[in-house]
């Protein structure tokens, strides 16, 4: 076992000083030891999901960005043409016609629970500034007197979430944009719009930014305060930061000269903690000491990270409902989860509901899928950690904290088990039980030139076994 952590400490030594070579800025690891504690708690769930859900559903529009005064592929408007603040007043509108009258939590809930995840991370409000929550801030919310669910016992909509959720077992998340474009704080109306920062001088009308950081402050303590235990704060907008702490990235997102947007983040986050002890904030892109874990976007890293990290990607085509979205096949997702947590990250799955409250039939069917398989081989990724050498050809890679080790075979679309799996980088003891979860036998194997050799017997390669199959390595010599 000490050659074990020798060798994992070496390799974790490798995958830091590659971060560093990339230019990329270096993680700041957290210092407070209720929220260290979390975090790795938080490493252990491996698998969430991420509600993207707003007005902008009642048109199946992309969330926020159509009203951006920005040319870029994600921010037209539909249908194309129509001038911009004849739009814009069509789009806020929305606020009052959106009516989810099917509203039923319980039963996503019920599903994420069904499909293994183990967190949620709700849109409480999105760059639109329309907030799912009962703000006293601003009248641009759910619970609004003259919108259509006003009057529902459950218009609260982020509070009964975050319930429904947490009485299956799944810890709240609450997903809050920085910038807000609904404000007069953030866009004042006095100008244009010019992009996604603000359309004033900061420096110039230092007060209305004042207002903006007391603004955006008294939202997240309302959250913090009324909306029960939470678990994460997710911010995104990540344009909105100090200046020196602006990137080459985040400076090409702005059409003028760049301002210094800072909240207080310092200040944000010592009071939500006060409130919620040991809460993950997550300050999405500004790396620094108030970004607990990074969240790649649409995308798997090529190798392991050496910090917490979640790929947050999108169960169909779209972070918000879109009538005809096209959903990933469960296999595909099933892959996408394996390969994120041999590479030591979770993964952040998003499903964006419909304007009357109900998901896809997609949703439920692609989410159903993916819990038949981790009702059987969960073993194999919650609580465990990356291990050397990852991925080696079709077969990837998990370690338990106890030392044990998990090869998980991938395969491909109706492919059947094959006679013998092999791979390289990684020995069994000698004399450990392999044995494949969802079976009761152990497994023949054997050290060749070619590397491990796992025998498959007929009896198992009949089962029809999908999406992959698990073998736990019980203790290993060499990784």
């Amino acid at each position: 076992m000490k050659k074990f952590w020798i060798v994992l400490g070496c390799a974790w030594m490798g995958i830091s000083a590659a971060n560093a070579q990339s230019g990329e800025p270096a993680y700041v690891p957290e210092t407070d030891q209720a929220v260290v504690q979390k975090l790795d708690e938080w490493q252990d769930w491996k698998f969430g999901m991420l509600m993207h859900w707003g007005p902008y559903s009642q048109w199946g529009v992309v969330e926020s960005w159509s009203i951006c005064p920005e040319d870029e592929g994600w921010t037209q408007r539909k249908p194309a043409g129509i001038p911009y603040y004849d739009y814009l007043k069509k789009y806020e509108a929305l606020g009052k016609t959106f009516n989810p009258v099917h509203f039923n939590p319980e039963k996503w809930a019920k599903a994420a629970r069904d499909a293994g995840m183990k967190y949620l991370v709700f849109t409480t409000k999105h760059h639109d500034g329309f907030c799912m929550f009962d703000t006293k801030q601003t009248d641009y919310k759910i619970t609004a007197a003259d919108g259509a669910f006003s009057k529902n016992p459950r218009a609260n909509l982020a509070k009964e979430v975050f319930q429904a959720f947490r009485e299956e077992g799944i810890h709240a998340g609450a997903y809050f944009s920085k910038p807000d474009w609904h404000t007069n704080f953030y866009w004042w109306d006095y100008f244009p719009p010019r992009d996604r920062n603000p359309n004033y001088e900061l420096k110039k009308y230092p007060e209305r930014w004042e207002k903006f950081k007391q603004f955006t402050y008294n939202q997240i303590e309302e959250l913090m305060t009324g909306y029960g235990k939470l678990d994460i704060l997710w911010l995104d907008g990540g344009w909105v930061r100090p200046l020196k702490q602006q990137t080459k990235e985040s400076l090409s997102w702005n059409q003028t000269a760049p301002q210094d947007q800072d909240i207080d983040m310092g200040k944000i986050t010592k009071m939500a903690r006060s409130h919620q002890p040991g809460l993950i904030v997550v300050d999405r892109s500004v790396h620094g000491p108030y970004e607990n874990y990074r969240t790649p976007e649409q995308e798997i890293p090529a190798a392991p990270l050496s910090y917490p990290w979640e790929t947050c990607m999108t169960m169909g085509a779209s972070w918000s409902y879109v009538p005809d979205d096209k959903y990933k096949s469960v296999n595909t997702l099933i892959h996408n989860l394996v390969d994120i947590v041999a590479k030591g990250g979770n993964y952040l799955l998003n499903v964006g509901p419909g304007p009357d409250g109900e998901l896809h039939e997609a949703a439920y069917t692609t989410m159903k899928g993916i819990g038949a398989w981790m009702h059987v081989n969960g073993d194999a990724i919650y609580g465990t950690r990356a291990v050397a050498p990852y991925k080696d050809g079709k077969v990837c890679f998990t370690r338990k904290k106890d030392g044990s080790v998990y090869a998980i075979y991938l395969l491909d679309e109706n492919e059947q088990l094959p006679a013998v799996i092999t791979f390289k980088g990684l020995n069994p003891a000698k004399g450990t039980r392999l044995q494949m979860l969802g079976t009761t036998n152990n497994l023949v194997w054997k050290t060749t030139a070619a590397g491990v050799e796992i025998k498959v017997p007929a009896s198992l390669r009949q089962k029809g076994f999908k999406h992959a199959v698990a073998i736990k390595i019980a203790s290993v010599e060499k990784v």
